[in-house]
């Protein structure tokens, strides 16, 4: 396990290249960032800016074309890919837009699904404070398609909890829900990091979702052009704004 003093994640001179119509396409460009432990980070962007790339790279799910990037002390280029399998297995979390729950499982399935997968044995006290904190123990026997679109991403949340890893990777985790239960699920994610000290770095697109973060990292062209402590939503939404009409985003941060 890495040293709690260590910062969550870090990731230095981040490149990624990729081939589209056998042309090179450069979706980072030497990014660096440092996350700290027990923190909120929200990032964005433009499409196409790369901020889902960073994301994907930065939790393991894609390989940097140059850079480093760490999971508290592990490099992660250094490991096999059977290594690289068992740290996200073991240390990171992910919660997606879509859901990804199995449907022919019960919501207790879902949960406690990576913990099977992986052989642990589930720690039932933590499993328990989880279900309490996600608000589903009424739901456990149920299956996917009885749930709300909002309790399916609480179930989500729930099970990326369920190994207590060092992160939580969240991907537009509101973006198929509606103004109300958006709400909801992003006070959810405050609450863990407040209240268990975990770490979530989210990509979004919405500047009230952003404003649920400590922070705010904006990307444009595959760079960072702004990182700031939270700015609220009206000022992420006047920066997004500025991105648009500037002739190149990579001439500068913003300010």
């Amino acid at each position: 396990m890495s040293n709690p003093s260590e910062p969550a994640v870090r990731v230095h001179g981040l490149t990624r290249v990729y081939q589209a119509d056998g042309e090179p396409v450069r979706a980072l460009s030497g990014v660096g960032a440092t996350f700290d432990r027990g923190t909120f980070t929200a990032i964005m962007g433009p499409s196409g800016s790369g901020k889902s790339t960073l994301l994907q790279t930065a939790a393991g799910l894609d390989r940097p074309t140059e850079g480093s990037v760490w999971i508290g002390g592990t490099e992660l280029n250094r490991l096999s890919e059977t290594g690289l399998t068992e740290l996200r297995r073991d240390r990171i979390g992910f919660v997606f837009q879509a859901f990804n729950l199995i449907g022919a499982l019960t919501v207790a399935e879902n949960i406690l699904l990576p913990l099977k997968l992986a052989g642990a044995r589930p720690d039932d006290a933590w499993i328990n404070a989880v279900v309490e904190r996600v608000g589903l123990g009424t739901r456990l026997t149920h299956r996917p398609s009885a749930l709300s679109g909002g309790q399916q991403q609480r179930v989500a949340i729930a099970r990326a909890l369920a190994a207590r890893p060092e992160v939580i990777f969240c991907d537009e985790p509101t973006g198929a829900l509606d103004t109300n239960t958006a709400a909801e699920v992003l006070l959810l994610l405050r609450g863990i990091v407040d209240e268990h000290g975990q770490t979530v770095i989210m990509v979004t697109h919405d500047p009230v979702a952003a404003s649920y973060a400590d922070r705010v990292i904006v990307l444009a062209d595959g760079h960072i052009v702004h990182d700031m402590p939270q700015p609220g939503a009206v000022r992420i939404a006047e920066h997004l704004a500025t991105l648009g009409r500037r002739p190149s985003a990579t001439t500068g941060a913003l300010r």
